[in-house]
């Protein structure tokens, strides 16, 4: 059987474990964007039709632009779905995707969570691709999570390499999402309705999958497609709210007039609900009273960890909660050499310190990377007795925000490799 997570029968050691990752796998089959594609576009006598809105496709170029963690799926599954009518296309994703080759469509493969040449480079094809187009021109654009990071094109007198101070900068004392994304607006040729203006006066189709608590288009992937409602002030503010230096910070305005948006549809496509319903499907079938309790979750990891497991202790038996969003992880001092890990890794451990027995919460992440080759992890009794026969202190890794080693050394992580999904983090709680 495929499944998703790959050290499934590994991780399965008796049945509270089966279930809960049986339930995480019912939400990562939900939010395959290639699978979405086809179930939610539909061409018949050369028209497309998307919920409510239709495309005329005969007798008119068709381009496709993937940017984010799905791109490179998105852009398997439009050239299936397209066939004759595509032109052409690029693909902008975070991860080197060998399977399969493309016939239209060109991929490029950028870095992520920090910006590099490559992605400045594979954003300047893509500009250049939207320049020269046409009213008669439809543009389809996949948009999803990362495409902050790839869609890196910065001003004059600033390199790649300037945002990477400033986003280590902002991270490092725990600055959301919102926040960081405002910022990198201001900071790119390519975000904030910047390629909703670089496709102008071409009619373009956005489908967004979104990472961000809350869906706010405007926020997802720095809102490429969508009239921007904040201010090179806005990011200024920002900026000083942090102490970020901003003398050599060279801040554009985004793109504010109407016309570069009056042929845009840009339309909520993938987002965590959709894993979430089909988790609480998953949870009911096998027997639980499950509920979503958080959509759009945020904080500190460690918070959350303390949080979803206190709430689990008061849960009457057979019940599941389950939520999604984004928590953060702040370093009081300069991050250890050693310390190594990710948000969910870190709920899942400052879950620990709480758990009891005939408890389990899985917090993970929907793209497969919690900022390391983990996609999350389990905390249980038997992780407690893993780390106990490995004379693991909970507290020390805890505090060193050394979550990856941990659970390395547990052997307790989730393991998916590259998902093509990214729809924020999910966290499953159940009591047995």
């Amino acid at each position: 059987m495929n499944r998703t997570i790959q050290n499934f029968e590994e991780l399965a050691k008796n049945d509270l474990r089966n279930d809960a990752l049986l339930i995480a796998e019912a939400g990562y089959e939900a939010i395959q964007v290639g699978n979405a594609l086809k179930n939610k576009l539909h061409i018949e006598n050369g028209e497309l039709t998307v919920g409510d809105k239709k495309y005329a496709l005969l007798n008119r170029r068709i381009f496709f632009v993937g940017v984010g963690k799905c791109a490179f799926v998105a852009a398997h599954a439009a050239e299936e779905l397209f066939e004759d009518f595509l032109t052409s296309g690029i693909a902008l994703d975070v991860s080197d995707d060998e399977k399969n080759s493309l016939k239209k469509i060109e991929k490029s493969v950028g870095t992520h969570p920090l910006p590099s040449e490559e992605n400045v480079q594979a954003t300047r094809k893509i500009l250049e691709l939207l320049s020269n187009l046409t009213p008669d021109d439809l543009v389809i654009m996949i948009i999803s999570g990362g495409g902050s990071t790839l869609l890196c094109q910065p001003p004059e007198k600033m390199t790649y390499e300037d945002e990477i101070a400033i986003f280590k900068a902002l991270t490092a004392q725990g600055a959301p999402i919102q926040e960081l994304n405002v910022v990198r607006k201001h900071l790119s040729l390519a975000r904030g309705g910047n390629l909703a203006k670089a496709a102008y006066p071409a009619e373009v189709l956005s489908l967004v999958v979104s990472d961000v608590p809350g869906n706010d288009i405007e926020f997802i992937s720095s809102g490429p497609t969508v009239l921007d409602s904040s201010t090179i002030d806005d990011a200024k503010k920002i900026l000083e709210k942090y102490a970020v230096n901003s003398e050599k910070i060279v801040l554009l305005e985004t793109p504010k007039e109407e016309k570069y948006f009056e042929r845009v549809s840009t339309l909520l496509f993938l987002s965590s609900r959709d894993a979430l319903l089909s988790m609480l499907r998953e949870a009911i079938k096998r027997g639980y009273a499950a509920q979503i309790i958080d959509e759009k979750f945020k904080g500190e990891a460690r918070e959350i960890g303390r949080l979803v497991t206190e709430k689990l202790h008061e849960a009457t038996p057979r019940g599941v909660m389950l939520y999604a969003g984004e928590s953060t992880v702040t370093f009081t001092e300069v991050q250890p050499p050693e310390s190594k890990g990710g948000r969910n890794q870190e709920i899942a451990l400052s879950a620990l310190e709480h758990i009891k027995e005939d408890e389990i919460v899985i917090p993970f992440a929907s793209d497969g990377h919690d900022n390391t080759d983990h996609a999350g992890a389990i905390a249980d009794s038997t992780t407690l007795l893993h780390a106990q026969e490995k004379n693991l202190s909970l507290s020390d890794y805890l505090e060193a925000h050394n979550s990856y080693e941990f659970f390395s050394t547990t052997n307790d992580a989730l393991i998916t490799g590259y998902t093509g999904s990214n729809v924020a983090d999910l966290i499953i709680a159940i009591k047995k």
